[in-house]
């Protein structure tokens, strides 16, 4: 669980370092409104991916009689938004949208469900990279499913603020797996 009151204490330390008074008028609160942040955008830090797969583990049979009714289908959710915090820099990573695709094998997950996924591993110290391979690992394990394509695009401020300051970067990766690896038409789905 996230220690706020570690976080207060660390971020005053924080802005003494910086050479600034943690008791003058726009600080003073500053450690605790920081440490309430925090306990928010990294939720996700709370729970492992089977324990985000369970949270969400809403799915659907209905009208599916079996398996063959399923074939040629692919489920796909475009243009999910989230953020994240890169964990070399504990920098921003914005504008982030998320692209997922499965082929149900029997059942269908809700799809709120999906970006509340997206949202929960999200909200950890992470990598673009890991995202998608969290996002795809908690989906197959609702889902069943192995046929899993999870894509992002998004900014990151240590690379657009600070450092090299690309502003107009963005950075594209993608978990690929099953058919999606396999099948090269499939991949349209999730560009």
């Amino acid at each position: 669980m996230i220690d706020t009151k570690a976080i207060e204490e660390n971020i005053r330390g924080i802005l003494v370092a910086l050479g600034d008074d943690p008791e003058r008028e726009g600080l003073k609160d500053t450690p605790r409104r920081v440490a309430r942040m925090y306990q928010e955008v990294f939720e996700g830090m709370n729970y492992t991916n089977h324990e985000i797969a369970e949270m969400f583990n809403t799915t659907f049979e209905e009208g599916i009689d079996d398996e063959a009714d399923m074939l040629g289908r692919v489920v796909v959710m475009r243009d999910i938004d989230i953020f994240s915090y890169c964990e070399h820099h504990l920098a921003l990573m914005y504008d982030m949208k998320v692209n997922v695709a499965y082929i149900p094998k029997g059942k269908v997950i809700g799809l709120s469900k999906i970006a509340r996924v997206c949202d929960m591993v999200g909200r950890r110290l992470q990598l673009q990279e890991r995202i998608g391979k969290d996002i795809a690992d908690i989906i197959s394990e609702i889902t069943g499913s192995e046929d899993v394509a999870v894509t992002i695009e998004g900014c990151h401020s240590c690379v657009n603020a600070r450092g090299i300051k690309k502003n107009n970067t963005k950075t594209f990766t993608a978990e690929l797996r099953g058919e999606f690896q396999r099948d090269p038409n499939l991949q349209v789905y999730v560009r």
